[in-house]
């Protein structure tokens, strides 16, 4: 079994990379003459998946004449979130809404995603689809984190997630989830961590470890310090 569909969140104002942010969407923020939301897109092409759908709210003129000009070997489905942002879980639930998938990746484009990465999420979707699992987050060790500040969200124990003691994995921002984990909700905002803490609770929270370098936009120091690598 594959995924085909992959949804990518591009809908949130970019706050810890104002002044950039100000007047330009954080997905087209550019390292090394690329934007991350292309590095995000081309990444995801590199796993073979047909359909692409992307949220967008604050400065989603700007993402919508993005493409305008770009022509991608997939397509690409741009769901705007509506008269209110709906944060990540009402993001991907109205993305949902405009598929037919069951099962699909939800990716965050401020990572900074490599080739080095298609094999091991390659391998994570074996894993989630050999376990008949509705979710799985590909995490990596805090140590191996560009920005040393960054502190873990999770532990990882034989493949589950907890959250207790020290947490020393940091969530990098792919992911894959079932449709029907968001069968309870309604398009409104709310995170997706609604549905991580209720799974965490049932010991139903998964992961698969990255051994990758972790780079990521967490602010502006980190951004400017990428630009300079």
């Amino acid at each position: 079994m594959k995924i085909n569909t992959a949804f990518i969140l591009c809908a949130g104002f970019g706050k810890r990379l104002n002044p950039l942010t100000l007047e330009k969407p954080k997905p087209l923020l550019q390292i090394k003459n690329q934007t991350i939301l292309k590095n995000c897109i081309d990444t995801i092409i590199k796993l073979k998946v047909k359909n692409i759908f992307l949220n967008t709210f604050y400065l989603s003129e700007q993402i919508s004449a993005y493409f305008k000009d770009k022509k991608f070997p997939v397509k690409i489905n741009i769901i705007e979130d509506g008269r209110h942002i709906l944060d990540t879980g009402g993001g991907v639930l109205n993305m949902i809404n405009h598929s037919c998938s069951n099962d699909f990746f939800v990716f965050n484009p401020d990572t900074i995603w490599n080739e080095n990465y298609i094999s091991e999420i390659n391998d994570m979707q074996k894993y989630y689809f050999q376990n008949k699992l509705n979710n799985i987050l590909l995490l990596v060790n805090k140590k191996l984190s560009f920005d040393n500040n960054l502190k873990g969200d999770f532990n990882l124990e034989d493949n589950l997630i907890k959250k207790r003691f020290e947490k020393n994995f940091i969530y990098t921002g792919c992911q894959i989830l079932n449709k029907n984990l968001f069968n309870e909700y309604e398009v409104e905002k709310f995170s997706v961590a609604k549905i991580w803490d209720k799974l965490l609770t049932k010991n139903q929270l998964n992961g698969f470890e990255s051994t990758n370098k972790f780079y990521h936009l967490t602010n502006l120091k980190i951004f400017r310090k990428l630009k300079g690598s």
